[in-house]
């Protein structure tokens, strides 16, 4: 930097280099400025009018080996002499625009972000429309931070890894243990941050990228480190649980990355398998983009799995697998000498790159100054606007999930409720409410000043953390006693769940238990426990309390989650939210090995087996649980009893018995039919209804015991009713995966229920 010059007139002297830190901040970061080097209007790849494959031909034919080595990593390295800056890769948008990654940041120009709830909450909500609106509006901020300078193009977001154990401390990142869930919200969030506003589908407006690929979810358990473990997993629950949501973010939503994760499956490391990258995600599904490993995963793979012999062996790997970028510096550092070694060619390096330009191109980046272009009267005006932070708020209603009501509790009144108790330790909580993965949030309502705006309020922590070694029990127990009501806010954070940090018990942290179970005990009036997590809790002794009449669950609510949780107690927003995972016992974790990736139930050895769809044991609440204020009543309208499966002339099945056909293209072709229900409040609340669609189909192949089909959010007055509609494909969701990974249709009695209601359709030949 330049020393700075005090030029003086009159005895003012004015400090000149003041002013160029917020000229440079206000400047977006972008290729082919033609305006100011007119040269580069020669350039093919500069030019838009041409398709993107021609211009990615023409920048690469330009570029040395050293030149395109420095577009494999995260920081790119800028080619001057094309006009070409450097650039940031990593940038993050699990739940609003974050500063996790180097390539956004905060300043005075834009302080913070919408924060919307993390993920896990935001399934609970089971609202699809839902997913897509939140992803429209975390990319019109990040197009707006980025036309200032802030933010830049590409977010490693979403992810959709399966929520498979409790105990995983990054499960607050995911849709939950669903795959047909976890595959909706994936797709949907997907083409929210993606799908440009002119309807063009080769434009991008930013990139998004679903991680981590794949069957990962260990991160840090008693001493088990995801970068070296070791996933042993069947081909029957690779194909029927672990993949499911990448096929839909890349056939489906059309994702322009995938990234791989750390850990091995069945022996290799996910980032060095041809098979699951060359193979499935460019091969089978076609990605129209580029594929990234976990930062670091390269060095992992040789230092800490020792995978290859030699640094430039991983390199080869890598790349020769199908990875295009990494993030990190191992590629800029060794693949020149896997080149050098002949391990590596450089076309295999032209095809990599290759990748990474054209969802550059996508992105409008070598099309010039980005505030000329379709989104460039977006700036800071459009950040944290009103809508946008009530939108967070609509979330958090949405996703909250009221699991316990007994008689005369909730929803409490403003008239009768003089007073309200408010205690615990995420009474008043701020970043708590963020979950990981969190930027700066446009401001923060705790839930102590969303039921304060209500009501008076009696405020005591009740313990000093979340930890909660030692209960301040008396305290509380005083403030409990003169309340008309209670509101205990308990749970986690990060430091009991986190990347990084997997638990090994579920119950409530510290003396949380004893906590909540002393207050009760001397509360006069309704008492209603909030459990703010990621995970599930056992929370079986708040259940079987009389005297804890209600229980909610709020995840991580977000920047709005305080007014969320007021809104929801008091009445003015009748909870809907369902839960997206299993809430299991304390014994589960006792008994069940974390690494043990078996989804299927083990007789012979006492495994249980994992979530909803293959669980036998007891649970403290099941997936799809949630109550409401007032109550629904389901009707079929219209389903078939039967439906008949057309087999080509001389299929074996004709002319002898089957229990299953394979669901191959041809055959299940126009196979479908329709569900219509009617849907009826009969209570004395209008509410919002989550109607979620199972199956139980035949017990042929390890099958699950029940599966979902599809959710719809109906939101229906006090007394009306409304219709919900499925389209139900045969071969997509009635068959299972067998044994080989082959899907497979289950010829007899398939039972389709939607919560008590059943209705039994037979599948024939």
């Amino acid at each position: 930097m330049a020393p700075a010059s005090f030029p003086c007139f009159a005895g003012l002297c004015i400090v000149l280099l003041s002013l160029r830190p917020i000229l440079s901040q206000a400047q977006p970061v972008f290729a082919c400025d033609v305006a100011n080097n007119p040269g580069l209007k020669n350039l093919s790849f500069c030019d838009p009018s041409l398709d993107v494959q021609a211009r990615v031909s023409d920048l690469v034919s330009r570029l040395t080996l050293q030149e395109k080595i420095g577009w494999l990593v995260n920081a790119a390295k800028g080619i001057t002499r094309l006009g070409i800056p450097n650039y940031e890769w990593w940038s993050e948008a699990l739940h609003g625009v974050s500063n996790v990654g180097p390539g956004t940041r905060f300043t005075s120009l834009v302080p913070g972000a919408t924060s919307f709830p993390q993920v896990i909450l935001t399934a609970a909500t089971f609202n699809e429309s839902l997913f897509h609106t939140i992803g429209k509006v975390v990319s019109t901020e990040a197009r707006a931070m980025h036309n200032v300078g802030l933010a830049g193009l590409t977010y490693w977001s979403p992810n959709v890894n399966i929520f498979r154990d409790p105990r995983w401390g990054r499960g607050q990142e995911t849709p939950g243990e669903d795959p047909v869930l976890s595959s909706k919200y994936g797709a949907a969030y997907v083409r929210g941050l993606q799908q440009s506003d002119d309807g063009d589908k080769e434009k991008l407006k930013v990139a998004a990228c679903c991680k981590h690929y794949t069957a990962y979810d260990v991160d840090n358990w008693k001493g088990i480190q995801r970068y070296s473990f070791n996933a042993i997993v069947t081909q029957q629950d690779m194909d029927d649980t672990f993949q499911p949501p990448f096929k839909s973010c890349v056939i489906d939503g059309d994702v322009a990355s995938v990234m791989c994760s750390y850990n091995q499956v069945n022996g290799k490391p996910t980032c060095g398998d041809p098979d699951l990258l060359a193979g499935v995600i460019r091969g089978q599904w076609k990605l129209n983009g580029y594929i990234v490993s976990d930062c670091d995963s390269l060095n992992e793979m040789f230092n800490a799995q020792k995978y290859t012999k030699t640094p430039e062996e991983t390199a080869a790997l890598a790349v020769n697998s199908g990875l295009d970028l990494n993030c990190g510096n191992f590629l800029s550092n060794n693949a020149q000498k896997a080149v050098d070694r002949g391990l590596l060619n450089e076309t295999t390096i032209d095809k990599a790159v290759s990748n990474n330009f054209a969802t550059m191109m996508r992105l409008g980046f070598f099309d010039g100054n980005p505030t000329n272009q379709l989104y460039g009267k977006l700036g800071p005006k459009d950040v944290c606007t009103p809508e946008n932070q009530n939108l967070a708020r609509e979330v958090a209603r949405q996703g909250i999930v009221l699991l316990k009501n007994s008689a005369g509790s909730l929803p409490l009144s403003s008239a009768s409720i003089k007073s309200l108790a408010v205690i615990g330790p995420n009474a008043n909580a701020t970043h708590t409410m963020l979950g990981n993965y969190e930027g700066i949030p446009c401001k923060y309502t705790t839930p102590l000043q969303g039921l304060t705006a209500t009501t008076a309020t009696l405020y005591q922590p009740g313990c000093a953390d979340t930890s909660c070694a030692t209960a301040q029990v008396d305290a509380a127990k005083k403030v409990a006693a003169s309340a008309d009501a209670v509101v205990l806010v308990m749970g986690s954070d990060q430091s009991i769940e986190r990347e990084s940090l997997d638990r090994v018990n579920i119950t409530l942290p510290g003396q949380q238990q004893l906590l909540v179970s002393k207050v009760a005990s001397v509360s006069k009036g309704p008492v209603i426990l909030v459990i703010m997590s990621g995970g599930g809790m056992d929370v079986q002794f708040a259940k079987e309390d009389p005297k804890i009449t209600s229980i909610l669950w709020v995840g991580f609510p977000g920047e709005a989650g305080g007014a969320a949780i007021a809104d929801v107690i008091f009445g003015a927003y009748n909870p809907s939210g369902r839960l997206p995972m299993t809430w299991y016992p304390e014994s589960y974790a006792d008994t069940v090995d974390m690494t043990d990736m078996h989804m299927r139930p083990n007789p012979a050895t006492g495994f249980p087996g994992r979530s909803y769809r293959f669980y036998k044991g007891p649970t403290v609440f099941s997936f799809g649980d949630g109550l409401s204020y007032t109550a629904f009543s389901h009707e079929v309208v219209a389903a078939p009893k039967v439906v008949s499966l057309a087999l080509e002339e001389g299929h074996a099945c004709l002319s002898s018995e089957c229990k299953s056909i394979e669901a191959v293209e041809e055959r299940c072709e126009n196979l479908a039919f329709d569900i219509h229900l009617r849907v009826k409040n009969v209570g004395e609340m209008r509410g919002s209804h989550t109607v979620l669609l199972f199956s139980s189909p035949p017990q042929l192949h390890n099958a699950p015991q029940k599966q979902l089909v599809g959710f719809q959010k109906m939101h229906i007055e006090a007394g009306g009713e409304g219709v919900a509609r499925f389209d139900v494909d045969v071969c997509k969701h009635l068959s299972v995966v067998d044994e080989n990974g082959k899907r497979r249709v289950g010829l007899g009695d398939h039972l389709l229920h939607v919560g008590s209601l059943k209705h039994s359709l037979t599948l024939r030949v």
